[in-house]
C-alpha cells in the first residue's frame, strides 16, 4: 500500500517522538489517532442515552426541565481512562476532547440522542483560569460535536466570577459554590425556540450543569439536553 506524504511525515514523527495512548502508554501506530484501538474498543461506555429517565437525567429531575442526558463514558479517579480527561483539561490536549467528542456523535447515532439538536454551547470557563489555562476544554468538546453535526457553536453563556475548586468539595458544597458565577451573554436570547445542547467535560454531582441548564431554560421557548464527555459513578 502506498503512504500518502501526511503518512510518511507522521510516521517520521513518531520515529523522532513516539506518541503514545495517555490509557495504556504503549506507542501508537500511523493510523491510530490520540488512543491505541485496543484501548478505544474498551472504552467505558456508559451508554445512558439508550436508557429513558436514565441515572444521569435522574440528577436534573425536579431542579430543571432537560430533555435528554448522557455521557460518553465512565470516570474513575485513579483509573487508568481518568488519564483522558487529565491530558485534556490539565496538559494542553483538547484536541483529543474534540476528536473524542466528534466520536461520541457516531457512536451515539443509533440512539437519534442528537437527532433535533440546533446549536451547541459549552459550559464557560472565567477570564482567569483562561488565562492560566489557555483555553476552555468545554468548548473544544463543544465545537467538535457542532462540526460532527453540521450545526451551529455558541457562546450563550458566560462565567462572571471565579469560584474554587470543586474537586473535595461535596453536593451542596459544590451547589453554593456555583451561584452566581455564570450569566447569559447577551446574544444568548436570539436562541429563543432552539433546541440546546450543553456541554461539559465530566459530570459528578451536576451542580454546574445544572446552573448553566437553568439560565439557558430562561430564554423563551428554549428545550435544552445536556452532554458530557465523562460521567462520574452517579448514584
Amino acid at each position: 500500500m502506498i503512504k500518502t506524504i501526511k503518512q510518511w511525515l507522521q510516521a517520521a514523527a513518531d520515529v523522532a517522538m513516539p506518541r503514545v495512548c495517555p490509557v495504556c502508554r504503549q506507542a501508537l501506530d500511523g493510523d491510530e489517532k490520540w488512543l491505541c484501538r485496543r484501548c478505544l474498543a474498551k472504552l467505558p461506555r456508559t451508554r445512558y442515552e439508550e436508557t429513558d429517565f436514565n441515572t444521569m437525567e435522574q440528577h436534573f429531575a425536579g431542579k430543571v426541565p432537560i430533555e435528554r442526558a448522557t455521557a460518553y463514558f465512565f470516570y474513575e479517579k485513579g483509573a487508568p481512562y481518568a488519564s483522558i480527561l487529565h491530558d485534556i483539561k490539565y496538559h494542553g490536549m483538547p484536541l483529543m476532547g474534540q476528536w473524542l467528542a466528534a466520536r461520541a456523535v457516531g457512536d451515539m447515532a443509533s440512539s437519534h440522542f442528537f437527532d433535533r439538536i440546533d446549536v451547541v454551547t459549552a459550559v464557560p470557563l472565567h477570564r482567569s483560569k483562561l488565562a492560566h489555562r489557555g483555553y476552555n476544554q468545554s468548548e473544544y468538546l463543544a465545537r467538535g460535536i457542532a462540526r460532527a453535526l453540521g450545526v451551529q457553536y455558541v457562546e450563550a453563556l458566560r462565567a462572571v466570577r471565579p469560584h474554587s475548586t470543586q474537586t473535595h468539595k461535596g453536593a451542596l458544597e459544590r451547589w453554593q459554590n456555583i451561584q452566581g458565577n455564570y450569566a447569559l451573554n447577551n446574544q444568548a436570547q436570539q436562541l429563543a425556540g432552539q433546541h440546546i445542547l450543553l456541554v461539559d467535560d465530566v459530570i459528578t454531582t451536576g451542580s454546574t450543569l445544572t446552573a448553566c441548564a437553568q439560565l439557558l431554560k430562561g430564554i423563551n421557548g428554549v428545550s435544552v439536553s445536556v452532554f458530557t464527555l465523562a460521567a462520574a459513578r452517579l448514584e
